[in-house]
């Protein structure tokens, strides 16, 4: 029985089932989905913690629950996966398109089983967006986006009646949004916490539950946010006591029924074929050998924890298959392997233990090297290079990565300078770029390789052709992107795999 089975199992002999509804009209047009975003007024006011909460505690009481995150963000889906025990998913409009964001979530809330409700979680404060971008790809452009209702965390620790000032400016900031409730967090004495309540009932926004100062249901941190549910043995653990406190301390039958005053969504399911277009193979039986789907070997496991799940669902829909393997213990490639898939991750971190399995870095770097159409971001990146830290890696891009001083984290716009496997010279794409490690300037800069991307003018990564074939097969780079919103990326990919397994060279791995 997995992590995620077992918390599903436990929490649910913990809790009852939510009271089900009755009398309610028929349902009219358009897509029903009850749902809610969490806000704040900025980061550290516990945004994570009580929509992880929310999540856990509804799916204790026999609700089928969809999680998502607001911004690119990879971690936080990771602790909203396990409290649901389905895909955490993203809702982006810089990544994706404003157009995208409400089929997306029509889509996340269908793809993974019933959901009765879809809890989604903001990134930073509520009005902050894309930097000089007046809001844009903020929490209330996607609430305004998604006619989502919104419920507050509020840290009340050093205020009492400015927490009503905070709630009702909120509120009132901006047009098109509605803030529904709000839940006050780090509270301290019953005297401190009646004279906020007392100040709050002026707004007009009620409040919904009071969570207590306590450390153990906090995650820890470390160089790029919180430490990824999958590093952790203990989370599911944590996640169980998280859904007993906020089942205590919040009111999750006024949470629901503020979720169920969310209008109908009048959008369709994004759907990965129909964004392929001609490039879509949902039904194909493959072009690898004895006619067998062409493997794309994906990295996961502790070190490689980041990448959406629209990516795989992408790569399904175009006649590949994903199959994920761990660089940490796999001592080789899947078998059939035609295609490579290196997301983000921590590589910093487990870089002796990835140095350590030589065998599979030996594995890497022949496949890679005989012209396995191959896509590395960040984590990617930093496993092919040289060396990180010192320790040894696969050897494929020609560079050497470490930690550095500052953080490089923003949006970015994305031209692609040259011929590869995701795009023809003057490809472009919009990505997110989140890393404190740095890979060998003068390399990146000028040298004998081609940069993958120019990242708002600047070189980023590499675009390297080791098996001369006169088109790059290694696309290399600290840019994440979000195939959903680009699925010419994933087209072109997708081609540049099924040319590889159809070839008189296979991979070695083909069965």
């Amino acid at each position: 029985m997995s992590a995620v089975d077992a918390l599903g199992g436990a929490l649910g002999a913990a809790f009852g089932r939510l009271p089900e509804t009755s009398g309610e009209p028929p349902e009219p047009a358009g897509t029903v989905l009850p749902r809610l975003i969490v806000s704040a007024p900025g980061s550290g006011h516990g945004k994570t913690t009580l929509a992880t909460g929310l999540m856990a505690a509804m799916r204790a009481r026999g609700l089928g629950v969809a999680g998502f995150k607001v911004g690119p963000d990879f971690i936080d889906p990771g602790y909203h996966s396990l409290a649901t025990g389905r895909p955490g998913r993203n809702l982006d409009p810089f990544l994706t398109s404003q157009a995208l964001v409400a089929p997306m979530l029509v889509h996340g809330a269908a793809a993974d089983g019933h959901t009765d409700v879809a809890v989604i979680e903001g990134v930073m404060g509520l009005f902050d967006g894309r930097v000089g971008g007046d809001g844009y790809a903020s929490t209330a452009h996607v609430a305004s986006l998604t006619r989502t209702p919104i419920v507050l965390a509020l840290d009340v620790s050093h205020m009492t009646r400015t927490a009503a000032a905070i709630v009702h400016g909120l509120a009132t900031f901006e047009p098109g949004i509605r803030v529904a409730g709000v839940v006050l967090n780090k509270a301290a004495s019953g005297r401190h916490m009646r004279e906020v309540w007392s100040a709050l009932d002026a707004t007009g926004v009620p409040v919904l539950g009071v969570l207590p100062r306590e450390a153990g249901i906090e995650a820890p941190s470390r160089h790029l946010g919180l430490v990824p549910a999958a590093e952790r043995d203990e989370a599911a653990e944590s996640i169980a006591l998280l859904a007993e406190r906020v089942a205590e301390h919040v009111d999750l039958d006024h949470v629901m029924s503020i979720a169920r005053s969310a209008p109908d969504l009048d959008a369709s399911a994004w759907d990965p074929s129909a964004a392929l277009g001609d490039a879509a193979r949902p039904d194909a039986v493959g072009s690898g050998p004895h006619g067998r789907r062409p493997v794309v070997a994906v990295a996961g496991g502790r070190a490689f924890t980041f990448r959406y799940p629209e990516t795989d669902e992408l790569l399904r829909a175009a006649g590949l298959e994903p199959v994920v393997f761990d660089p940490l213990t796999s001592r080789s490639l899947p078998e059939g392997t035609a295609g490579l898939y290196l997301g983000g991750g921590f590589p910093e971190v487990h870089a002796e233990e990835l140095s350590a399995n030589s065998s599979l870095r030996e594995d890497v770097r022949r496949s890679v090297t005989a012209g396995l159409p191959t896509v590395a971001e960040c984590a990617g990146m930093l496993y092919l290079s040289a060396a990180v830290d010192g320790n040894e890696m696969v050897g494929v891009v020609p560079g050497v990565g470490s930690m550095g001083p500052r953080l490089a984290l923003g949006y970015r716009t994305a031209v692609a300078p040259g011929d590869s496997v995701l795009g023809v010279p003057g490809t472009r794409a919009t990505g997110h770029e989140f890393h404190r490690t740095t890979i060998s300037a003068d390399q990146l800069a000028s040298g004998p390789s081609p940069a993958a991307w120019l990242l708002d003018g600047s070189p980023d990564g590499f675009a390297l052709d080791p098996a001369g074939t006169g088109r790059a097969t290694v696309h290399a780079s600290y840019l994440h992107t979000h195939w959903a919103g680009h699925p010419h990326l994933a087209a072109r990919f997708a081609g540049a795999v099924h040319a590889y397994a159809a070839s008189a060279r296979p991979s070695r791995h083909a069965s």
